[in-house]
């Protein structure tokens, strides 16, 4: 059987302007254990504002998302608006507050934001070629706003344990008119219908590896799937 070619999606680089590194990595290496062949991708587009990581403060400074993108790519990126759905079977988008700043406008508007109109196109591409969409931690958002009525998951829709903080985002989900899937941080919820998979990875407060592993569980679920 041919490798499944998938297209990773990046918003940058770093947890709180861009994509969340660890959550990148482990698609990555799931994605390499599982055979795959592997495109990188992200929009060539200012970022919403750049974080000092140290601090947790905004600072002055502009950095463009590809640009940012490609320090996890090791330079090996493509502008996403050359990605053609016709050369891959899937495509993957990683958490962060990139897609909730620079992929959609969530981290200002809530569940009013809008979508980048080139990720929008992304998705509705793939869905209509009736090929997976991974998500995890915040970017299951994106498909919320872009499939109204899908299934997805960041978590719990209450703060079990504290382990939950962002459990508010479920419901926003919900009142999107999707359905919200509770699951644990070990778990993904597959959407066979709009094959769309989801994990709730940081959304949860877990130790790396259990965050890595469920992680790998919506990777190979997006395999099976192409």
């Amino acid at each position: 059987m041919a490798p499944r070619r998938v297209a990773l999606v990046l918003a940058g680089c770093g947890v709180f302007d861009g994509s969340e590194l660890h959550e990148a990595s482990a698609v990555l290496v799931h994605l390499s254990r599982g055979g795959a062949e592997v495109k990188i991708f992200a929009p060539n587009m200012e970022q919403m504002h750049v974080v000092n990581h140290l601090s947790g403060s905004p600072t002055e400074e502009k950095r463009n998302v590809l640009v940012e993108s490609a320090r996890i790519a090791r330079g090996n990126i493509q502008d996403l608006a050359d990605l053609k759905v016709s050369e891959f079977d899937a495509v993957i988008f990683p958490g962060g507050f990139g897609v909730a700043k620079n992929l959609c406008s969530w981290a200002v508007d809530g569940k009013d934001c809008t979508v980048n109109n080139i990720v929008k196109a992304t998705l509705q591409a793939f869905h209509s070629a009736k090929k997976p969409i991974g998500l995890c931690c915040i970017s299951p958002v994106l498909a919320a706003k872009v499939f109204p009525g899908c299934e997805v998951t960041v978590g719990q829709d209450k703060n079990v344990g504290g382990r939950f903080p962002d459990a508010e985002t479920a419901t926003a989900i919900q009142e999107l008119g999707c359905k919200h899937v509770c699951k644990d941080v070990g778990e993904s919820h597959v959407d066979s219908t709009n094959k769309i998979v989801t994990t709730c990875a940081f959304m949860c407060k877990a130790p790396l590896h259990e965050i890595f592993d469920g992680i790998g569980t919506m990777v190979g679920e997006v395999l099976k799937l192409a």
